[in-house]
C-alpha cells in the first residue's frame, strides 16, 4: 500500500470513530474526576493541619503527591480538549489545573508536548527524544564522551530511580521557562498561579510543621508525583522505534509504530491515567479517558486489517524492554531497535 492508501486508511478510521460516538464529551465523569480529587486535596490538606507534628505527615504527602498525579492527568486531558467542547474552557482548565493545583506551567508544558504528538519519536524534533540527563537514540549518545559516556553504559538502571526526580525537574524547567521564554500568552497569569500554589503550599507547611518535617513532606511529595507522572508517560515511546530527522511518515503508521500501549486491570489503568492507552491517544488525543477502551478495540482490529503492527505488553514487560534499550543506546550501539518502515524511508 503505498503512502496516499495509508492516509485513505486514516480518514476511513476516523469516521468509524465518529459514527461510533467514541469522540463525543463526557460531563459527567470529568466533572466528578475534578471535584473528587479538588476535595481529596483539600482534605489532606486539612489532614495535614490536624495531625500537626507527627511523621505520620510522610504518609499524607505521600498521599497527596498520588492526588496530584490525579489533577495532573486531569490536566493533560484538558489540554487535548478532552472535557470541553469549547476550546477555551479546555485551555483555561489547563491552565488552572497545571498552575494552581500542580504549580507547573501550562503554557511551556502544552508547546513541548504538541511537538511530540507531532512528531513523536523522531530525532531532533520530539523535544521527549531530545538528550538530557538520558539519550533515548543514538545519535544523541554521539556527543557525550568521557565520564558521561562511561556511566551512560547503564543509563537504563538510573531510569527508575531518576522518576523520583521528575517532579522537581517540572517544577524547575516551568519555572524558568516563564521567566525566559520570549513569547508566552498569559505568562502574567501562568507566573501569578505558580506563585499563589507554590508560596502558599510552602507557607501553609512551613506554619503548621516544623521546618525539617515540612521539608520531609515536600520532597515526598513531589517525587511521589514525580514518579508517577513520569512512570506514566515514559513506557508509551522509550525503546520503540526512533524515526531519523530528514524521514517523512503518514500520520497512521507514525502514531501507531512509535507508540506502545500498556494492558493491566484497574490499577494500571489508576496510575497510568488512561494513558496505557498510548496508541489510541495519539491516534485521536481529543478521546475523552472513558472512551479510549472502546476505541483500542477498533484501532486494534483496522490495525490488523492493514497489516501495521500494535505494541501492546504488560507493564513490567514495558520496563524490561526500555531498561536494556537505553543501556545499548549508551553504549553507543547503533540502529537500535530499526523500524523496518524507516529503513524502508532510508532505502
Amino acid at each position: 500500500m503505498t503512502g496516499n492508501g495509508y492516509v485513505e486508511a486514516f480518514l476511513e478510521l476516523s469516521q468509524r470513530v465518529n459514527d461510533a460516538g467514541l469522540m463525543r464529551r463526557r460531563y459527567g465523569f470529568y466533572w466528578v474526576m475534578i471535584l473528587s480529587w479538588t476535595l481529596s486535596a483539600g482534605a489532606l490538606l486539612v489532614g495535614v493541619a490536624v495531625l500537626g507534628e507527627s511523621w505520620f505527615q510522610l504518609v499524607l504527602a505521600a498521599l497527596l503527591g498520588v492526588v496530584m498525579a490525579q489533577l495532573g492527568f486531569l490536566g493533560h486531558e484538558a489540554a487535548h480538549q478532552e472535557i470541553f467542547a469549547s476550546r477555551r474552557w479546555n485551555e483555561w482548565t489547563a491552565r488552572v489545573l497545571a498552575g494552581l493545583f500542580t504549580g507547573l506551567s501550562y503554557g511551556w508544558w502544552v508547546d513541548k508536548h504538541t511537538r511530540h504528538h507531532a512528531r513523536p519519536n523522531q530525532e531532533g524534533i520530539d523535544p521527549d527524544a531530545a538528550p538530557g540527563v538520558l539519550t533515548f537514540t543514538p545519535a544523541g549518545t554521539e556527543r557525550r564522551t568521557g565520564l558521561g559516556a562511561r556511566i551512560g553504559k547503564y543509563q537504563g538502571y538510573y531510569l527508575v530511580p531518576l522518576l523520583f526526580f521528575e517532579g522537581f525537574t517540572l517544577h524547575v524547567d516551568s519555572l524558568w521557562n516563564v521567566i525566559t521564554a520570549k513569547r508566552m500568552a498569559h505568562r502574567w497569569t501562568e507566573t501569578l498561579f505558580m506563585g499563589v500554589r507554590i508560596v502558599g503550599y510552602l507557607a501553609f507547611l512551613f506554619l503548621v510543621l516544623p521546618v525539617d518535617m515540612a521539608l520531609a513532606f515536600v520532597g515526598v511529595q513531589v517525587a511521589v508525583f514525580g514518579f508517577l507522572l513520569g512512570g506514566a508517560f515514559a513506557p508509551n515511546h522509550i525503546g520503540m522505534p526512533t524515526v531519523p530527522q530528514g524521514v517523512s511518515l503518514d500520520f497512521l503508521r507514525r502514531q501507531v509504530r512509535m507508540s506502545r500501549s500498556i494492558r493491566g486491570g484497574f490499577w494500571v489503568h489508576f496510575f497510568m491515567g488512561g494513558l496505557e492507552y498510548q496508541v489510541e491517544h495519539h491516534l485521536f488525543p481529543k478521546t475523552p479517558r472513558p472512551n479510549l477502551a472502546a476505541l483500542q478495540v477498533m484501532v486494534r482490529e483496522h490495525c490488523a486489517r492493514y497489516d501495521i503492527p500494535y505494541t501492546q505488553t504488560t507493564l513490567l514487560q514495558a520496563y524490561a524492554t526500555i531498561i536494556p534499550y537505553l543501556n545499548q543506546v549508551g553504549r553507543k550501539h547503533r540502529d537500535v531497535f530499526t523500524c523496518p518502515l524507516v529503513r524502508q524511508y532510508r532505502g
